[in-house]
């Protein structure tokens, strides 16, 4: 064998668990595509603390381009509901490379510029055919991103609503002054179906503008044209440079189904976790589930289920808590959004705290309290839409 785990993919959650199979004393092959690692990246650009806690991780400098205080919800009228928790604007290719030298350091084999071509199982080993020849292993891991060759090839079904990936097109852009705000940008509303438009700034004057939406094909190209014209409108600029322009999917409200097999892992986007620091523990989880399954000698569908019951244990009623609100999102019109969003506006919501689960139950409470008839908006989740 070449090792005892091989890991397809170093995405934040691959590079996890590589990291945290190896740290538990098996020997870990990290098979990249690309050629060097992080580039291009993936548009995923800011995140904020609470997420990174979720796997014990710290935010290092190496990467950090912007501090940010928090973000504002912005309705189509312009109604802003603001959250005040500490973010990071991050160079994604930095942060990718921070990891992988991690894992290096710590004794993972990374090999970056092989791509795998087939999966099959020899016996009690598994074989991956890749561009740079054959490699076996007792177990496997993929991490190859939201659209997993290697678990469609394995037949794995690994997102119960894989129709709800949303798709989006960022680009980096500068302009005087831009990227010097403390708060992140999201607007909702019809202008994005299912989703959002962003800005994130980024220090100086640079700063990253983008379009996330679902269910309307994977080119999300003619809704972020249209939010270029009206954040220039939004922000009184006659132009804006565009640096780099990146594309991508987030299965934010996917819901991760069929993602272990006798021998097989999947985790990160491939499983459809959502979220950096959520995909990075998910990650966690899986590095120490299949390296204590290689040392019993028994990788068997049974016991890598433990991975399934850790994660749903601490992130499903988060995932379905987010469904609920994206989809009713998604079936609202833009006058019920700024009804829902005046609210909130100009409200303290420091009382929002703990699980996602625990937040949305806080956020009804106080809409009941608030203004009781607004309840009925979240009757559109169940809308035939």
């Amino acid at each position: 064998m070449d090792a005892d785990i091989i890991v397809i993919g170093a995405s934040p959650a691959g590079l996890m668990a590589a990291r945290n199979a190896c740290e538990k004393g098996v020997d870990v092959l990290l098979l990249e595509r690309k050629k060097e690692i992080g580039n291009p990246p993936h548009p995923a650009n800011s995140f904020f603390k609470g997420m990174l806690d979720r796997c014990g991780e710290k935010a290092d400098a190496s990467y950090v381009v912007h501090h940010l205080k928090g973000m504002k919800i912005i309705s189509p009228e312009g109604h802003e509901v603001i959250v005040e928790t500490p973010g990071y604007s991050i160079d994604k290719t930095k942060f990718d490379r921070f990891y992988a030298e991690k894992a290096a350091k710590i004794g993972v084999d990374i090999r970056t510029g092989i791509e795998a071509k087939d999966i099959w199982r020899e016996g009690k080993e598994f074989a991956v055919s890749t561009s740079a020849g054959r490699f076996r292993s007792k177990l496997v891991i993929i991490s190859d991103g939201i659209n997993s060759k290697m678990a469609s090839l394995l037949g794995l079904k690994t997102m119960k609503y894989p129709e709800d990936i949303a798709w989006g097109t960022e680009l980096d852009i500068r302009a005087s002054g831009l990227g010097k705000p403390e708060m992140f940008e999201y607007y909702v509303g019809n202008h994005a179906p299912g989703w959002k438009t962003t800005y994130a700034p980024r220090g100086g004057n640079n700063a990253a503008i983008g379009a996330y939406v679902r269910r309307c094909g994977k080119d999300a190209t003619p809704y972020l044209d249209a939010w270029v014209e009206r954040f220039k409108k939004l922000k009184g600029l006659e132009e804006i440079e565009v640096v780099r322009k990146l594309s991508g999917g987030d299965p934010i409200v996917t819901i991760p189904g069929e993602y272990i097999r006798d021998g097989i892992m999947v985790v990160g986007g491939a499983a459809g976790q959502s979220g950096i620091g959520y995909a990075m523990r998910a990650g966690q989880i899986c590095g120490d589930v299949a390296a204590d399954a290689v040392k019993k000698g028994e990788v068997s569908k049974s016991v890598l289920s433990e991975y399934r019951k850790t994660w749903e244990k601490e992130f499903r009623a988060e995932h379905y808590v987010g469904r609920i609100g994206l989809e009713t999102l998604r079936k609202m019109t833009d006058r019920e959004i700024d009804e829902m969003a005046e609210i909130f506006e100009n409200e303290d919501l420091s009382f929002i705290h703990g699980s996602a689960f625990e937040q949305a139950m806080q956020v009804f409470t106080f809409m009941l309290k608030k203004k009781p008839s607004a309840m009925l908006r979240y009757g559109a989740f169940l809308r035939n839409k």
